[in-house]
């Protein structure tokens, strides 16, 4: 079994497809900086571009191309709002949020759109997403998301409640009592996506600096470890739960918390017989401590959970690993699943950071006079939020009306989060204490969700 390397998605993409690009060892001017080549990043290149061809783009990696996030997830692009809905409502109306969740269901198919224009094939495939529920707690909550969401802007035929045998039909989960399904979401492999993107925009021009860590940001500049200096009329900072470690960012506004993803070897044609799983769906459990998961091209399955989800002083570690006790739990988690499948060995385990606010919510920052600008808290939502918080930034600075500058995401400025130790206290508390409403609900039996849950969203700001 192979752990760390970045993940299964860029370790099995041949050298020929990720160059190395050359690092910026001296000062430079250009029209845009971008700070991350992730997701946000390219795609805001590739919307800049598509906007003003005559742009200087340039773009700053610490690393290469889809090192952090955009490399490293399950591939969801799914129409999940990055916000605390009641919160944001409160400051922008609540006609903002129902606007910003259906920006969100469009978005989903206008990023398979602009695959599909520019021939790309990231093994995109919409199948839909399925919660199951394995306990009747699990199944109210699952009612309840379903009144919520009717309530906040999704229409009746995009959520619905499925009983046992209709959960089956889909994919046959050992003890599921129902299911939650939505047509929605599509689910892709991020490392072809985040690799084609890269050709992409330095196909338009854009050129794309690797091995170049950003030290600071001030007005119209980034400055590199190396000392090199980049101006630029807009520095863009698009480096999601690495971006707190860049100086001149506000401090505090998102932490990095910790997800980890195990891949299965390929099954075999009997073990997918007793599972289902034809149609592709993003899977994932109504739980407190919940995991998500998709079926692959190559017949595998991928499946992330939080882990060990904080390392104190919002601590990143740089080569990936999972620890062991992760790695058992979702191995354990997928056994659980589908015990009628047999072993299921792992063939490659990873893990990554996802940047999370004080309220859950996500941001997209552009101060028009020092031409800093930035996105980011997408809380695991990244592959769609992604593509509209580019949206967003390449709208505005070009001066173009959209749906997407309307959001209410721009200029919302997340409270900051505590110091240490009250910050791993809260986070890691979070945590354990979803753990423990899960176990309760599981062995009693339970009809409604656990008031220790309830108190375990009130610590972070989740309710």
């Amino acid at each position: 079994m192979r752990n760390g390397e970045i993940s299964y998605w860029m370790a099995a993409r041949p050298e020929t497809d990720q160059p190395r690009r050359a690092p910026l060892d001296h000062d430079e001017t250009a029209d845009v900086c971008i700070v991350g080549a992730g997701f946000t990043g390219l795609w805001t290149a590739y919307l800049l571009h598509r906007h003003d061809p005559s742009l200087d783009i340039r773009v700053l990696e610490s690393e290469r191309a889809g090192y952090g996030a955009s490399g490293r997830n399950d591939g969801w692009i799914s129409p999940l709002l990055s916000a605390n809905r009641r919160r944001l409502a409160a400051a922008a109306g609540r006609g903002a949020v129902i606007d910003f969740q259906r920006a969100m269901i469009e978005a989903v198919g206008e990023l398979l759109d602009v695959l599909r224009a520019e021939g790309i094939d990231a093994h995109q495939r919409r199948g839909g997403h399925l919660r199951v529920a394995r306990t009747r707690a699990a199944r109210a909550r699952q009612s309840a998301a379903v009144a919520t969401g009717l309530d906040w802007g999704y229409h009746p035929d995009e959520l619905l409640l499925l009983d046992r045998d209709e959960t089956a039909a889909r994919i046959r989960v050992a003890g599921a009592v129902g299911g939650l399904y939505s047509p929605l979401t599509a689910h892709l492999d991020p490392g072809l996506l985040v690799t084609a993107l890269g050709r992409l925009v330095e196909r338009d021009g854009t050129t794309i600096h690797e091995g170049t860590p950003v030290a600071s940001v001030g007005p119209h500049e980034a400055r590199t470890s190396s000392g090199a200096r980049l101006r630029a009329r807009w520095v863009l900072v698009c480096a999601e739960g690495y971006a707190g470690r860049i100086r001149g960012m506000p401090r505090l506004r998102t932490v990095p918390v910790n997800s980890s993803i195990v891949i299965t070897e390929p099954l075999s044609d009997e073990q997918w017989e007793t599972i289902g799983w034809r149609a592709g769906e993003c899977f994932g459990d109504s739980a407190h401590v919940f995991t998500y998961a998709q079926r692959t091209e190559d017949g595998r399955i991928a499946i992330g959970g939080r882990g060990k989800p904080y390392r104190y002083a919002s601590g990143i570690d740089r080569a990936g690993e999972v620890d062991q006790q992760t790695i058992r739990l979702l191995r354990g988690r997928l056994e659980e699943y589908f015990p009628a499948a047999g072993p299921l060995p792992v063939a490659h385990a990873w893990c990554g950071v996802i940047g999370v606010t004080r309220d859950w919510c996500a941001f997209v920052d552009l101060d028009e006079e020092s031409g800093i600008g930035s996105a980011g808290g997408y809380a695991g939502h990244g592959v769609t939020s992604a593509f509209a918080a580019a949206h967003t930034l390449a709208d505005r600075i070009c001066g173009v009306d959209s749906r997407y500058v309307r959001l209410p995401w721009l200029g919302h400025r997340p409270p900051r989060w505590e110091p240490e130790p009250l910050r791993w206290l809260g986070i890691t508390s979070m945590y354990a204490l979803f753990g423990l409403a899960d176990a309760r609900e599981e062995r009693a039996g339970a009809e409604r969700t656990s008031a220790i849950a309830r108190l375990a969203a009130g610590i972070t700001g989740m309710d």
